[in-house]
């Protein structure tokens, strides 16, 4: 179904019953967010707020809250995308197979902008920044943000549409030291294409234009978090998603998008920089305050009875998760496609999406040699770490199933697969003094940290224990201990005080372990950590505490271990420390305050009853 806004989307989710009405008055301030995660954690429906204190707008949210929910939004469409992503990688087919690709060249028409259309909904009115939903979403937040914007910005140097960046970098709308309705913050990160925009923009010594669009077709929204394959643009891509050409016009200069509920349009200066933050983010913890562009804000604009789309972003699975699983579903065919020797990749979500990536490759360098170790495996491990966002993963896990019935998304059974064939002495590769993910405050500073790649490939050389070793029971330096699965153990132990304090409870472990490696052999993996129960408890916990919480270069550390030729391996476990440490972000919790206080919406007669046990 072709949406021509965000209203026709809702009123087709509200037909088919995917979508509840909040007819209650609800505060932006922690309430809409609290009403929202509850709802989502319950598999809830989307939202459409029709009060919103302090603002004659109304708001909606989780309308991308499942990938069931995201699926039936496309429905129509999604086929047809599939299949341009796969014409893109491999052109051939639409000679070998024409009559299956007929439903393409619509899509390809679809696909083309349409500049100036007739009717722009978008120019209704002129507005102001404090008239829009000042929704803040965890009780630090520095202010109202604006969380599924469509930030668009056009190359300098090449300007126009099909030489536009649209991407959904979070907006602070109010609060530090922002000059209510005159300025915003603009927050994006390492490897974005605005970034680029910006640089040239700063040359030439120039602002930069921006348009941040919120809400419109659907489409709109997801093609701003496109990984798209190179030469395809957002707004082609929005077309072709949406069924629906996308309608654009410029006004004093700047670009709109004639079908968003709202925009903003600014300018960027070279050098013009404000405090942003804090934020709770999708790792689960808030990102702190640091500068970031300002946006000076030229004019504000709303359709007639405007909408305003949020989300809440926290610790994974969120309502961002739907929208990865939705990415997968259309642009799988595309690494492979991209990396050579690559089968799958998997960013995993639970972990922040960034600080864990499991690989499946190909080994095909030395068939003639009976000894089977990683190889081309290292190759395609550096070609993904240098791949786009990609290369912000901090945890690499990659190998090779010859057999072809290994999956990155079966977590636990590819983690117990790998760790079967690891070999601690050998297939530990660090990267050190490089670039992590703006949102991870577990390297050494903003963007700065290291990497690490678990490359295994051969036959098992361990079975992996799926009990705990009698060394590890019943000891007095090791408070408690828990196997998270088959091969992972959770030791818990004192708080993390600092590095010197670290070296000597690794130097305790050591003495205490290292003479018991055959009793150990079925334990190569071990996680420092201050709740054993916590992290053993699902695997959920340990995906999230142990790669959120440690910095490779600094906090892996080893039984038995040993440095040759700079190379570093440990011939007992290796050891993960994934306590929280003091320059670590704190994590995002709900006001529990905040959370009564929304329970009469979920009670016999509110809006959202029976949704929530």
């Amino acid at each position: 179904m072709a949406y021509n806004s965000l209203e026709s989307c809702l009123l087709d989710l509200e037909a088919n019953g995917r979508l509840i009405r909040v007819k209650e008055e609800v505060d932006p301030y922690l309430e809409m967010a609290t009403i929202h995660h509850r709802v989502y954690e319950a598999g809830g429906p989307a939202l459409l707020f029709e009060r919103v204190k302090g603002s004659r707008f109304r708001a909606s949210s989780n309308i991308f809250g499942t990938l069931d929910r995201s699926r039936f939004i496309f429905r129509d469409t999604l086929a047809q995308v599939q299949q341009l992503i796969d014409l893109k990688n491999d052109p051939m087919q639409a000679l070998k197979h024409p009559l299956s690709y007929l439903s393409t060249a619509m899509a390809a028409f679809k696909a083309l902008p349409l500049k100036n259309p007739l009717i722009k909904p978008v120019l209704y009115e002129e507005i102001r920044i404090s008239d829009i939903p000042q929704i803040q979403h965890w009780p630090m937040d520095g202010g109202a943000f604006v969380t599924l914007p469509q930030v668009y910005s056009e190359d300098p140097d090449q300007p126009g549409i099909m030489k536009s960046n649209l991407g959904m970098y979070r907006i602070q709308l109010s609060g530090n030291d922002y000059v209510q309705d005159k300025e915003i913050g603009l927050h994006y990160q390492l490897h974005r294409g605005i970034g680029v925009h910006q640089t040239k923009a700063n040359k030439k010594g120039e602002p930069l234009k921006v348009s941040v669009f919120a809400g419109g077709p659907p489409s709109h929204s997801v093609s701003a978090v496109m990984p798209l394959p190179e030469g395809l643009s957002e707004m082609t891509f929005a077309g072709a998603l949406g069924g629906r050409r996308f309608r654009y016009c410029y006004r004093d200069g700047f670009a709109v998008s004639t079908d968003a509920d709202f925009v903003i349009t600014g300018e960027v200066n070279p050098g013009e920089n404000k405090s942003e933050g804090p934020f709770g983010d999708h790792l689960g913890y808030y990102s702190l305050t640091h500068d970031f562009p300002l946006m000076r804000v030229h004019k504000v604009y709303a359709r007639k009875n405007a909408i305003w789309p949020f989300t809440v972003v926290g610790r994974p699975p969120q309502e961002d998760t739907s929208f990865g699983q939705l990415i997968h579903e259309i642009t799988g065919s595309a690494i492979p496609n991209e990396i050579p020797g690559v089968k799958e990749v998997h960013a995993v979500d639970a972990a922040g999406v960034h600080p864990l990536l499991l690989a499946i490759g190909s080994e095909r360098y030395t068939p003639y040699m009976p000894a089977k170790q990683p190889a081309e495996l290292l190759t395609i491990a550096n070609h993904i770490l240098g791949t786009g966002q990609l290369s912000l993963a901090k945890y690499l896990f990659i190998t090779a199933d010859d057999a072809g019935q290994l999956h990155t998304h079966d977590i636990q059974k590819y983690f117990s697969y790998l760790l079967e064939r690891i070999k601690n002495e050998r297939d530990i590769h660090f990267h050190t003094h490089t670039t992590i993910d703006t949102l991870d405050y577990s390297g050494t500073g903003l963007n700065t940290g290291s990497k690490v790649v678990f490359a295994a490939y051969g036959d098992p050389v361990r079975k992996l224990s799926d009990e705990l070793p009698e060394v590890l029971k019943e000891n007095s330096l090791l408070a408690e201990c828990r196997l998270i699965m088959p091969g992972v153990v959770a030791i818990q132990t004192r708080k993390y005080k600092d590095a010197m304090a670290t070296q000597a409870e690794i130097k305790s472990l050591n003495v205490l372990l290292k003479d018991k490696l055959t009793e150990l052999s079925g334990i190569p993996m071990m996680v420092l950590c201050e709740d054993a129960d916590f992290t053993a408890a699902s695997l959920r916990n340990f995906l999230w505490v142990t790669f959120t919480r440690s910095n490779p270069s600094h906090d892996i550390y080893g039984i038995a271990d040993f440095q040759e030729n700079k190379h570093w391996g440990c011939h007992g476990p290796f050891i993960i420390d994934a306590r929280i440490k003091p320059h670590h972000a704190p994590p995002v919790e709900l006001d529990p305050e905040m959370v009564r206080k929304t329970d009469r919406l979920f009670a016999i007669g509110g809006s959202l009853a029976g949704i929530v046990n």
